[in-house]
């Protein structure tokens, strides 16, 4: 998942009158999530008044991959804030390393929802990031990811990266798609503070893959199985399917 700075004016709000911590995977950091959860649920619930539908796809423990469209950057608040199990999520590392007050309260507040920091500029950001995610899932734990890689420029889901195939034939784990509906709504251009609306989260049921076991390498099976997982989030959205990547989209 991709994470913005917007969140800060919500974080220097709920949570300036709590320490700093930065660990990633203690027990501190679960109770440091939480804690927001405590603190911001009811805030995001006022605000976005989200309805989720299909959590119970999610299982209850073990490995699992959530994978869904990318809308805004408020996604990867609600998302974390919906799900019962602590999602953990792919962020750039620009967004922890601030010394500010309120760089250290962005720090505070993406890493006690689940995000990971990792660099991904340059040739090895893809590696680093399938490999935590590989990690994570190792370790039986959620990971959240948008295939997309990306925000969609104009609101259309765009072709899936198979990164997310490597993970599921890599690790054994389920997929639960997800989509995301209306939050570009309450955040065009995924800038600014979001305003007051009502968003819906969808879940999918859990997708298995273990017919292609061994197969990780194949790139016809790896676009194979990423196909199917963006059709899935397209029937879930609703959303107009362009069949090119959003980067390309963004950069003609």
């Amino acid at each position: 998942m991709c994470v913005g700075p917007a969140a800060a004016s919500i974080v220097l709000v709920l949570t300036c009158t709590y320490s700093y911590r930065f660990p990633l995977t203690s027990e501190g950091s679960l109770s440091r999530f939480a804690l927001i959860k405590a603190v911001l649920g009811p805030v995001m619930r006022l605000m976005f008044r989200p309805q989720v539908e299909g959590a119970e796809h999610i299982p209850g423990d073990g490995p699992v991959i959530l994978a869904g469209n990318h809308l805004t950057f408020i996604d990867s608040m609600i998302l974390p804030l919906v799900c019962d199990r602590q999602v953990y999520f792919i962020g750039k590392d620009e967004y922890v390393t601030g010394k500010s007050l309120k760089g250290r309260l962005m720090a505070w507040f993406f890493t006690g929802v689940g995000m990971i920091p990792v660099d991904r500029d340059g040739g090895r950001g893809g590696v680093a990031a399938l490999m935590t995610g590989r990690r994570v899932l190792e370790e039986g734990k959620v990971f959240g990811i948008y295939p997309e890689g990306t925000r969609s420029p104009d609101g259309r889901l765009y072709r899936g990266r198979t990164g997310i195939a490597r993970l599921t034939l890599m690790t054994g784990a389920p997929v639960v798609p997800f989509a995301m509906i209306g939050t570009d709504k309450l955040q065009p251009g995924g800038a600014g503070m979001p305003r007051p609306g009502r968003v819906t989260v969808r879940f999918g049921e859990a997708m298995e893959f273990s017919r292609y076991d061994g197969m990780d390498r194949d790139r016809y099976v790896l676009r194979a199985v990423t196909d199917s997982v963006m059709t899935e989030v397209m029937l879930l959205s609703g959303q107009e399917y362009v069949d090119m990547y959003a980067t390309k989209a963004k950069a003609a």
